[in-house]
């Protein structure tokens, strides 16, 4: 059906998170339409980035140095560090621009079905970090779910005893219809109310 160079570049472009075989399909031949010059920059762009973006070496966010802009900021808070399992949740906390803090990521999330234990995490890190640090609060921004119920019962036993610990509220998101919430989130958003101001 397709050319074997086509087929292939559809095949690797559907290992892509959330990338399908119409997406896939529908990117590749996009390329193929494309100047030869911007095909060899999306090329070398992905192979810097391969090559050039690793781990801060203080919070494992990604960053092209060895420590990352958020931990060189000295405008930020020292005293609050706000755990997250990835740096796709840095990024989003960001866009919100009311954090103030510094951030750890640790990497995944404690998943025993997965093979993943805190040992394959940064949590020891993180321990290490707080133990070491004058933190004032470590807020656990850790998604609601199995894994991430486990990793934050697991983390806030390890660091309550040198620091207050929370967790983000859950609950309902803006223009969401109570009908349509499942119970779990009901219970969330009901569990995290605060008073009116």
């Amino acid at each position: 059906m397709y050319a074997r160079p086509l087929a292939k570049l559809i095949e690797e472009l559907q290992r892509l998170p959330g990338i399908g075989p119409k997406t896939a399909q529908r990117l590749a031949l996009h390329i193929l339409k494309r100047p030869e010059t911007e095909v060899r920059a999306l090329a070398q762009a992905l192979t810097d980035a391969k090559q050039q973006v690793g781990l801060c070496s203080v919070c494992f966010h990604l960053s092209a140095d060895p420590v990352c802009d958020i931990c060189r900021d000295n405008r930020r808070d020292n005293r609050t560090l706000c755990v997250v399992s990835d740096s796709r949740d840095v990024i989003a906390i960001e866009k919100t621009r009311e954090f103030k803090g510094k951030y750890h990521v640790l990497g995944g999330l404690i998943s025993p079905m997965d093979g993943i234990g805190p040992e394959q995490l940064t949590i020891g890190q993180l321990v290490h970090r707080v133990n070491k640090e004058s933190i004032d609060e470590v807020i656990l921004a850790i998604s609601p779910s199995i894994e991430g119920d486990t990793t934050t019962l697991y983390i806030g036993q390890l660091v309550k005893p040198f620091t207050r610990v929370t967790r983000i509220a859950f609950g309902l998101p803006m223009g969401g219809d109570l009908e349509y919430a499942d119970e779990v989130t009901l219970a969330r958003a009901l569990e995290g109310r605060r008073e009116l101001e």
